[in-house]
């Protein structure tokens, strides 16, 4: 306990610390006043609904497949389980096997209809994503289902405290929040585009990324090896990073499926499920975290899993034709992201950057495996 006390003490003098605290809260209430503004608004859009359940098959041959990470707690187990129940059959995506058949376990208690698949991927190493991508390929032809995807929910993510190298030599923090769901998204991209429905990648990202100002799209930035050069680890800065980097690759993706390709039936749509109880603050002082989910439940801005999943179901069953949207706050409805996450000449750089990054680490896995 002592212990504990006194690496809370170190915690709260940190840079980090107040960032998280003044300017993730103050990311948050803004959030929830462009929602407040959007119900007073005489020009408000309509709340999106959900549509997409009411035409499910439920037999395995027929069910869409959705492919959910970071499944095995919180926000990725919570929509595991809601859209397993709209008919899907779940991929779940996650690193330990333990918690994959945990969550698989409590699914299937509650709904013994639910059709489950899990397979352990790491998204911090691209040699595991190119392994899923075989092994997922290769599940399909064994159950006799039609080579595609309809559903990607890149939910996966961590607030790493410390930096921490990758087996491909990436900070694992900006690997796993962002450089993971682009180059998954990339390696399944066949498979959404050769679905014979409409099909969706669904990028779960962050209110914190409104508090970014100014981005320098730079190979060294995108894999945190500029961070590694630093005294002092700015993870809650990086965290910010990473999550507007997902904005900014979701809506340059959803321009070039609208823009090079009219007849793609690929939607892209960002969710922010706001703020939820999850163990995403695991590394954080216990005492800290702690005190940070008391105050915003006193706030009222505080959603447990179960609710604040909300976001991301909206996404995933919105109507074929949504795409390139935001949606926050539960109960179909969308607001504006941050002014600078539709730079669309930002997006195009990080694009770049990024395709630039995948065919590096894709030539590195390539040799190490025939070196292998």
């Amino acid at each position: 306990m002592v212990k504990e006390l006194h690496k809370a003490a170190q915690f709260i003098f940190t840079v980090d610390f107040w960032r998280m605290l003044v300017h993730w809260t103050l990311s948050l209430i803004i959030s929830h006043l462009h929602l407040f503004a959007q119900s007073l608004s005489v020009l408000k859009s309509n709340p999106c609904p959900r549509s997409r359940s009411q035409s499910l098959s439920r037999t395995a041959a027929m069910s869409p497949i959705c492919i959910v990470t970071g499944a095995t707690s919180g926000l990725g187990a919570a929509a595991a389980h809601a859209l397993s129940k709209e008919g899907f059959y779940v991929v779940l995506v996650g690193r330990s096997a333990h918690l994959l058949l945990k969550t698989m376990s409590e699914i299937s208690k509650e709904n013994k209809n639910a059709q489950l698949k899990a397979f352990v991927v790491d998204l911090s190493s691209f040699s595991s994503i190119m392994k899923f991508k075989s092994s997922f390929r290769q599940w399909l032809s064994d159950m006799g289902m039609h080579s595609s995807v309809q559903l990607l929910i890149n939910n996966a993510g961590i607030l790493g405290t410390s930096f921490r190298n990758t087996a491909d030599g990436l900070d694992e923090m900006m690997v796993t929040n962002y450089i993971g769901a682009f180059c998954l998204t990339k390696v399944l991209l066949p498979f959404l585009m050769d679905s014979t429905v409409p099909s969706r990648v669904v990028n779960v990202t962050s209110f914190t990324h409104r508090h970014v100002n100014d981005i320098q799209v730079v190979k060294d930035l995108i894999t945190g090896k500029s961070f590694s050069k630093l005294k002092k680890y700015p993870f809650a800065r990086i965290y910010e990073y990473s999550k507007l980097c997902l904005l900014l690759f979701t809506y340059e993706l959803h321009r070039q499926f609208n823009t090079t390709d009219k007849t793609c039936q690929v939607s892209v749509i960002a969710a922010d499920p706001g703020a939820v109880r999850t163990n995403i603050m695991r590394e954080v002082p216990s005492y800290v975290s702690h005190f940070s989910f008391v105050a915003l439940k006193l706030l009222g801005l505080l959603k447990r899993p179960e609710d604040g999943v909300g976001s991301i179901l909206d996404a995933a069953l919105a109507p074929p034709g949504t795409s390139g949207v935001y949606f926050y706050g539960g109960k179909g409805r969308t607001i504006s992201s941050s002014s600078l996450s539709y730079n669309t000449r930002l997006a195009e750089r990080l694009w770049t950057t990024s395709c630039d990054l995948f065919l590096e680490l894709k030539l590195a896995s390539m040799e190490t495996s025939t070196s292998e």
